[in-house]
C-alpha cells in the first residue's frame, strides 16, 4: 500500500492508507493484519516522500478478481492510470504475495516483480509476514528484508589486494 498525495476527504498520505484499509474490509475483504506506516523516499519522478504499508488479507478469491477489487478501490480514492509511471499518486494497491504461490498472467505477476528489491515493500511487510516466503527464490520475507538492510562487501581487485 502507498500513498504520496493528500486526498480532500481522508487527509495526509498516512491517513489515506488508514482510509484504505477500512475500504478493503467495506468490500469484503478481511484484513487480517496490519504493518505500521513507513516514510519513503519515491522512485522515479515523483518529489513527495510515500507512506507505505502492508497488509495481510483474506478472502478466497484468484488474483485477478482481487486486482479488480483493488483498482476499484484506488479508483474510489481518485487514483488515474493514465500517464507517467511512478508519479504520485493518492492511493496504490499491489498484490504482492499470495498464499497459493506464483501466478503469471498478461496483466498480472505474484509475486510482485520487483518487490524483493524494495525496501518500502520489505520493511512493513517484514513486521507482518516475516515467515511468507517467496514461491520462486524460497526466501522468507525476514530474508530477503536482510539482504537489503545487511553492508555490502567493498569489491576487491582479482589479487585480492583492494582496489
Amino acid at each position: 500500500m502507498g500513498s504520496n498525495v493528500r486526498h480532500p476527504r481522508h487527509g495526509a498520505p498516512a491517513k489515506v492508507l488508514r482510509a484504505a484499509l477500512d475500504a478493503l474490509e467495506e468490500v469484503g475483504l478481511e484484513v487480517v493484519a496490519a504493518s505500521p506506516i513507513v516514510d519513503s523516499v519515491p522512485l522515479g519522478p515523483s518529489l513527495r516522500r510515500f507512506a507505505n504499508a502492508a497488509a495481510i488479507i483474506a478472502r478466497d478469491v484468484a488474483p485477478p478478481s482481487l486486482l479488480d477489487t483493488l483498482q476499484a478501490i484506488e479508483t474510489a480514492f481518485g487514483r488515474r492510470r493514465q500517464g507517467q509511471a511512478w508519479r504520485a499518486r493518492v492511493l496504490d494497491l499491489d498484490i504482492v504475495l499470495w498464499s497459493g504461490g506464483a501466478w503469471t498472467s498478461p496483466d498480472l505477476a505474484v509475486p510482485h516483480r520487483r518487490f524483493r528489491q524494495r525496501g518500502f515493500v520489505l520493511s512493513p511487510a517484514v513486521v507482518i509476514a516475516r515467515a511468507w516466503r517467496d514461491p520462486l527464490t524460497g526466501l522468507t520475507v525476514a530474508q530477503l528484508a536482510a539482504r537489503l538492510t545487511r553492508p555490502r562487501p567493498a569489491p576487491t581487485s582479482p589479487s585480492g589486494a583492494g582496489p
